[in-house]
């Protein structure tokens, strides 16, 4: 993993890699998520045959998928505009639509958008009536979603089958930050088409808050990646004044920290305290092969995961539900 982040850090640090190096970073990379990021960090630098084969797939496949997500992005745009309901692009469809650097090969998965609450209602119907329906249609999770989450059940297109993730706030509402969601949206600037993306600085906010207080840190190497493009193209200036704001200045504060340790972001971050280097280690837990390791690290994150999403009581009733109906909390 370390050679991961090395090998984006520095570019010219691949040269000379042996094969099985070049196998281990590679491994890494599709692990992570990072591969088309990897690839496109690479260009130009002087590889074996066989990894150049790699990457250039690698390259073309981050490019169709920048190409489908686009396209999900302007088809969700198309019903919720005549209701004049703003689609807000959340993440990677983001980064693509405004060309930002943090798009560079970026690997897109689900749709993401960001709609005020008051009209989440009229956003469900719009897209259900535009062929999306629902991935599971649990009444359980149906409920919780609504009651607990910050977003809808997930919904998946019955003729594309793309998934969107439809949000009216970026954190459940049980986790202890508040992030104002309506200055988010109202702060939202427009990219192209009707579409708009979170400002730059609630951008960075987001992808912070995204990697350390939503979640057990799997395929954090990429969020911390997002990080570092964005604070390096936008800068931090007036950034942890917003984050506080949003009650999220001290996860955008170590995820500038650990975005310069990791990947040299030129940003004033001070010293990695004891805790930065427990996230650091938890980023940095796969082998060789790709292969997850520290398996107490990962779990203690994990448990971690959902002991911030909400209280004790409500988490351990929703585990004991999700585990009596064979599911996964």
């Amino acid at each position: 993993m370390k050679a991961l982040v090395r090998a984006l850090r520095e570019p010219a640090s691949v040269a000379g890699l042996g094969a099985d190096e070049w196998t281990a970073l590679l491994c890494a990379a599709r692990a992570e998520q990072l591969i088309g990021s990897l690839a496109r960090r690479l260009d130009g630098q002087p590889m074996p045959g066989r990894a150049a084969t790699v990457l250039a797939d690698a390259r073309r496949a981050a490019e169709q998928g920048r190409l489908h997500a686009l396209w999900e992005a302007e088809m969700a745009r198309r019903a919720l505009e005549p209701l004049g309901i703003p689609s807000i692009l959340l993440k990677g469809t983001a980064f693509a639509a405004a060309g930002l650097d943090a798009g560079e090969g970026r690997f897109i998965g689900d749709l993401d958008i960001l709609v005020p609450r008051d009209r989440l209602d009229e956003a469900e119907a719009a897209l259900l009536d535009a062929g999306w329906e629902w991935v599971k249609d649990d009444p359980y999770d149906s409920q919780y979603y609504r009651r607990w989450m910050h977003e809808l059940p997930p919904l998946i297109h019955r003729d594309r089958d793309r998934m969107i993730d439809v949000h009216h706030t970026i954190l459940p509402p049980t986790a202890r930050p508040t992030p104002d969601a309506a200055a988010m949206i109202a702060d939202s600037v427009v990219v192209a088409n009707g579409l708009r993306m979170l400002s730059p600085h609630d951008m960075i906010v987001h992808a912070a808050a995204h990697l350390f207080a939503d979640g057990d840190l799997a395929g954090g190497l990429r969020n911390l990646w997002d990080i570092d493009r964005l604070l390096r193209q936008f800068g931090d200036d007036g950034l942890l004044a917003r984050a506080r704001h949003h009650q999220l200045e001290a996860a955008t504060a170590r995820a500038i920290r650990l975005a310069a340790h990791l990947y040299g972001t030129p940003v004033k971050a001070g010293r990695l305290t004891l805790v930065d280097r427990l996230y650091a280690r938890r980023l940095l837990a796969r082998d060789g092969w790709g292969r997850q390791t520290r398996v107490w690290t990962r779990f203690a994150f994990y448990v971690r995961s959902h002991w911030i999403r909400m209280p004790p009581l409500l988490l351990a009733r929703h585990l004991w539900i999700k585990w009596r109906r064979g599911g996964a909390g």
